[in-house]
């Protein structure tokens, strides 16, 4: 055992490459400098400087959707550690691990208002599951270590680690060849309530089984495909569930919901008697408002790992705290070792009618574009290896409407918090991990609106800057979309207009701006070979590529307070 007195920050690098970090997003400050330090000294960690704190968060998060591992981001003291805010929140809300690392002034000045100090612990601790001001350098490693752990165990989540600066410059004794990372207990489903939760699916005449993003993050997809082909059991995903399985699969029946639902989905749920729900947490958006009208007389089991979503929305009849992946594999062998199945003949040639009759139509020709028609070239021309991202607005309903997703975590989607411009950075940590993954050739594509696009723009420098190609789609309508859809139900338009000159702001020379190449699209004819364009210009000249569509400016998405009353807007084919 040979402990080496090293720099404490030095320290925390070596646990973070231990723990798996190869890269670090974020903008060096006064306050965090020694941590750079240690990452120039040290080394195995790249580095991205982003433009904007909320950027390198959401890069963290979305390299962490892509792997599977914990994300780091870094920030300096006082606002650009505040800055990290929303994008901790984002992650919190979505259950994405990250590791985010601020500097603070020194420990002796905190009580005198000293510049940039702020107290980010008490800012952060609502959206983050630890944080945590280290106080004594030498508790620098296991406090990194318990960060790792904490992050990644049970529901995954953020942390965030305060360093002061006087603390971050002082030298610790440090043995690495002692130090490892801290177990990560998993959670085992009690045998006695499989049982019970089996008994009441085989008992259900018309079941479903609803897969959230827990089973993603679960890595259970392969056991969730088993269950329901083994029984024959249809199933639904909640939007963070999209892509678990693909879209296409004959026993699929979509997404229930108020805003991002097929209309076959929620004429299959209204219809069901059981819903088997694994790692969701039946969020507003999926339930609608009244959930009354959601509960109807269904028999719901609720399996999630964290205990207190358990009733918290839906006070299901069996709630079990488990492990998605380790649920579905104890549940499938269970009904193989019983020998039965439900008979769902009937209730799935039922499900399947409504899937082929309950649709919405996507082949618009007109001028201006509809939106769904945008979709339907999208499903069309990338291939099911595809990543995207998209955030929140009109295009995040409509793509949840239309697009097809066909792998685990290929669909990324800030479904909670809903941060406006999370796709841009987004998209930069998806492709890093995928580089990271030896996967550099994969395409990433982001799908964002007019307004979104220009909340976080300025990281289109970073991915010039390092050399990260990707298709970002932009659906401009000149409004705030979803916005001035709801403020209808107010009876105004006030507000939400964003629309000046003949096209407002130019999009595709703010792109060029920063070093990428775009394309504006007026004609729906025009959508397929602009896209196939950026795919190229993406590879060619490892950079961004946009392509701008005009969509009609005051389009609505199908949409209603609950579930058995959304709206359609557009005749069905």
């Amino acid at each position: 055992m040979t402990a080496v007195t090293m720099p404490a920050m030095e320290a925390a690098v070596r646990v973070m490459k231990d723990e798996g970090v190869d890269i670090a997003f974020g903008c060096p400050g006064a306050a965090i400098l020694p941590l750079y330090k240690a990452m120039e000294v040290v080394g195995g960690i790249e580095h991205l400087i982003v433009r904007h704190e909320e950027g390198a968060a959401h890069m963290a998060d979305a390299w962490a959707r892509t792997n599977g591992r914990v994300g780091v981001a870094v920030a300096t003291s006082g606002p650009g550690a505040t800055n990290l805010v929303t994008g901790l929140y984002t992650a919190f809300a979505d259950s994405i691990p990250l590791v985010c690392v601020t500097g603070q002034a020194v420990s002796g000045k905190l009580h005198q208002e000293a510049f940039q100090a702020v107290d980010i612990v008490a800012v952060a601790r609502p959206v983050t599951k630890w944080a945590v001001q280290v106080k004594e350098a030498a508790q620098i490693p296991w406090v990194f270590r318990e960060a790792f752990r904490t992050a990644r165990e049970g529901r995954p989540g953020p942390v965030l680690i305060d360093i002061p600066l006087d603390v971050g410059r002082r030298e610790i004794r440090y043995d690495a060849a002692t130090d490892a990372p801290l177990p990560v207990r998993t959670v085992a489903p009690h045998p006695p309530r499989v049982a019970a939760a089996l008994d009441l699916l085989l008992a259900a005449e018309r079941p479903l089984v609803l897969a959230g993003g827990g089973v993603i993050l679960a890595e259970a997809a392969a056991e969730l495909r088993a269950l329901v082909e083994y029984l024959r059991v249809p199933f639904q995903v909640t939007l963070m569930g999209k892509g678990v399985i693909e879209d296409d699969h004959e026993l699929h029946m979509g997404t229930t919901g108020i805003q991002t639902s097929q209309r076959y989905a929620n004429a299959s749920f209204l219809e069901a008697d059981f819903v088997l729900a694994v790692g969701a947490r039946f969020g507003d958006r999926h339930t609608g408002a009244d959930t009354g009208v959601y509960r109807g007389g269904r028999t719901f089991v609720h399996v999630d790992i964290e205990p207190t979503q358990l009733g918290r929305v839906i006070e299901p009849e069996l709630g079990v705290v488990s492990d998605a992946r380790l649920f579905l594999a104890a549940l499938l062998a269970q009904a193989c070792a019983r020998a039965d199945r439900p008979r769902t003949e009937a209730w799935l040639t039922r499900c399947r009618h409504l899937k082929r009759t309950l649709t919405r139509r996507e082949d618009f020709d007109t001028v201006p574009v509809k939106a769904p028609r945008v979709y339907k070239e999208i499903n069309e021309a990338f291939g099911e290896d595809t990543y995207f991202v998209t955030a929140i607005g009109l295009y995040q309903i409509w793509g949840g409407q239309h697009q097809k997703a066909h792998r685990p975590r290929h669909y990324q989607v800030c479904g909670q918090a809903g941060p406006l411009g999370w796709e841009i950075p987004a998209a930069i940590g998806v492709k890093k991990a995928l580089q990271g993954m030896g996967r550099g050739d994969t395409e990433v594509v982001g799908i964002v609106g007019d307004y979104g696009f220009q909340y976080l723009v300025e990281e289109l420098a970073v991915a010039v800057q390092y050399a990260v190609p990707y298709v970002l789609i932009l659906l401009n309508n000149q409004y705030l979309g979803l916005i001035r859809q709801a403020s209808a139900g107010y009876g105004m338009n006030y507000q939400v207009d964003i629309h000046y000159d003949e096209l407002g702001t130019d999009n595709v020379a703010i792109a060029r701006a920063y070093g990428c190449s775009g394309r504006r699209v007026v004609d729906p004819a025009d959508i397929r070979p602009a896209i196939e364009w950026a795919r190229k210009e993406a590879v060619a000249t490892s950079r961004p590529a946009l392509v701008e569509i005009m969509i009609e400016r005051e389009a609505n998405a199908p949409h209603g307070q609950d579930i058995d009353s959304v709206r359609e807007f557009e005749p069905s084919p």
